[in-house]
């Protein structure tokens, strides 16, 4: 591992950093979510529900959860990256790891929450506000679970390698993805959730 802690806090600052391809990704991942958000959100008033009713359907209890998980998981990622700066990579492994497993605990919990939604026969295609709705869940929980492979494979790197100025950038851009996946989890409990749970059609 190497020693040089001004390399490695230097290459993660925005202004040292080539992220641009990153920040193309980020914002084409903008788009995307903005247009399932505004499909989902036009539906919401006036979709098919199909007689399945989101006030009925949504579980408080499962969502605070879900929510919880990954919002304590992109805690745990600031404190890896904090500690990633400071090259101790320990606990920068550490908290990195405890990431991973609130990021799998989300997931896990999506997945319960859809096989609930099959047993009340909700599924995509009995109306389009339930498709809207599952292709929004189905799309971030998929880039949770990429960022969750994506993470274990820089985790293993860095312990093959040692943590360095090639690594740590990397690991400071997953970070950053972490995060916003967050912020689209923050909108969908809002718009999709909150609102499901006193508003149906």
């Amino acid at each position: 591992m190497s020693h040089d802690t001004n390399t490695i806090d230097s290459r993660t600052h925005e202004g040292e950093l080539n992220k641009l391809g990153f920040w193309i990704f980020l914002t084409a991942e903008f788009a995307l979510f903005g247009t399932l958000f505004a499909t989902l959100l036009t539906l919401q008033h006036g979709g098919d529900y199909a007689g399945k009713m989101t006030t009925e359907l949504f579980e408080l209890p499962l969502v605070l959860i879900m929510t919880f998980a990954l919002l304590l998981s992109s805690y745990t990622c600031g404190i890896a990256i904090y500690y990633m700066r400071k090259e101790k990579q320990n606990l920068m492994m550490f908290w990195m790891i405890l990431t991973v497993l609130l990021g799998l605990v989300f997931v896990g919990f999506e997945i319960y929450e859809f096989a609930h939604y099959a047993t009340e026969g909700v599924n995509p295609t009995i109306g389009s506000f339930w498709s809207s709705f599952f292709i929004l869940l189905g799309t971030h929980g998929w880039h949770v679970s990429v960022g969750i492979v994506w993470i274990i494979c820089l985790l293993i790197q860095i312990a093959t390698r040692g943590l360095d100025s090639y690594n740590a950038p990397k690991l400071f851009i997953v970070s950053l993805y972490w995060h916003f996946l967050d912020v689209v989890w923050i909108f969908i409990f809002t718009a999709v959730y909150m609102i499901g749970m006193v508003y149906s059609g």
